[in-house]
């Protein structure tokens, strides 16, 4: 079960509001709906939690690039909202991802697949494609694919000048987000949308 939450800085302090996971397909749409939430293009924390399992902090300065922190990377990457983060972190890119939407069969939408027949009714190379199914243990082999650490993973430091110290950041676990929020001088404002 995930929670997940927007802090906007204002002039009067801290403003919470609810972020709908339904609305988020992607990082960007997690962005855009940070930069809404901003107000006077000032600072906006994008806080997401999965039960005890990981924590994930974005922080957004008006049109500055996001900072990123997650903490444990290993099992976001396990998760459909912890993934988008893990992905940035690690550099990969929609891109990485189009292999799977090919149809690599060798076929052209709309054509039948030509089949050959074999003495042994096995392909010649069978014997290639059963070491290469057994070479594949599950993960993720792609050329320059990272894997996620078992631990924190992006800018300790993106709440430093927030009152949240990178140490303090990297050694919060269970209920991380309500701690957080305390040293925002935001606990009220969180709760109330909890």
């Amino acid at each position: 079960m995930y929670f997940a939450a927007l802090l906007a800085r204002t002039e009067d302090g801290w403003e919470a509001s609810d972020m709908e996971l339904d609305d988020v397909e992607s990082l960007s749409d997690l962005i855009d709906l940070a930069r809404s939430a901003s107000v006077d293009d000032d600072t906006v924390v994008a806080l997401i939690e999965q039960e005890d399992a990981w924590f994930g902090v974005v922080r957004v300065d008006g049109e500055e690039d996001p900072r990123y922190y997650v903490s444990n990377a290993s099992a976001a990457s396990r998760s459909s909202y912890g993934s988008m983060l893990t992905d940035e972190l690690l550099g990969k890119d929609d891109e990485d991802d189009e292999l799977d939407e090919l149809d690599l069969d060798g076929t052209e939408d709309g054509e039948d697949e030509v089949i050959a027949s074999y003495p042994d009714g096995a392909p010649a190379d069978r014997d290639q494609e059963d070491e290469d199914e057994e070479a594949d243990d599950g993960h993720d082999v792609r050329a320059g694919a990272e894997p996620a650490p078992a631990g924190p993973l992006g800018d300790p430091r993106l709440l430093d000048d927030l009152g949240v110290s990178n140490k303090q950041l990297m050694t919060l676990d269970g209920d991380a987000l309500s701690e957080i929020a305390d040293s925002l001088g935001a606990t009220e404002v969180l709760e109330a949308v909890r």
